[in-house]
């Protein structure tokens, strides 16, 4: 891993659950749950399904007999239920207020009504373009959903630092050509040599507005 944060981009991209916000308590209690009710076992589920879109997660597991579209609509109503404990990752509310004005996008693999409950319960300002679960053909670890959002934000990706924090995003981070940094401390083959920060708490934000860019920088502290 790469330490020490010092990134100019032109837009910022953000993954969304595990990154900007913790819901880890909410997200693993349903996963639970539909893994008691199906017989599925919860430690390959939970290593399949961070960072993927509830659906695919549901069509591999689900037990023939039953049908995705339902258990997924079910699995999302209960998520959307409950936000209790759903809280910001450190600094990601001064980071984002930093970049009000910047080029900045939240990627996710939730659907939108569940992204923009988590990001108000969390107490985070939800950016103007959000790419949803609802918004492309193919989720995650596919890279179409950042490339999309750079689209929207009129530049390339490969102009954009993405933060992810989970393997199927930081394989759609990496194959959309753009910087991919990791949050947290998820490790594997597709991290390897990537950058690495715990949370936002350290990271400082500036922006040129002659040209338009956006420089990202933290302390070692932050980082591993």
């Amino acid at each position: 891993m790469a330490l020490g944060l010092h990134v100019t981009a032109a837009g910022v991209l953000f993954d969304m659950d595990g990154t900007l916000v913790d819901s880890t308590a909410v997200v693993e209690t349903v996963w639970a749950e539909f893994a008691a009710q199906y017989d599925v076992d919860l430690a390959e589920l939970l290593q399949y399904s961070h960072g993927r879109q509830t659906l695919a997660s549901v069509r591999r597991f689900l037990p023939d007999g039953h049908d995705p579209l339902t258990v997924t609509r079910a699995l999302e109503a209960k998520e959307s239920a409950r936000l209790d404990g759903v809280v910001e990752i450190g600094g990601a509310t001064q980071l984002l207020e930093t970049l009000r004005d910047a080029p900045v996008a939240i990627v996710t693999s939730a659907p939108r009504a569940l992204a923009e409950a988590r990001m108000h319960a969390a107490g985070l300002a939800v950016p103007r373009v959000i790419i949803a679960a609802e918004d492309v053909s193919t989720g995650k670890p596919s890279p179409e959903g950042y490339l999309t959002a750079a689209h929207l934000l009129g530049i390339s990706a490969r102009d954009c630092v993405v933060f992810e924090d989970a393997e199927a995003g930081l394989r759609a981070g990496v194959d959309s050509g753009a910087c991919t940094v990791v949050v947290g401390t998820h490790d594997s083959a597709v991290a390897e040599g990537l950058i690495r920060i715990l949370d936002f708490r350290a990271v400082a934000a500036l922006i040129d507005q002659e040209t338009r860019s956006i420089t990202l920088t933290t302390s070692r502290q932050n980082c591993r």
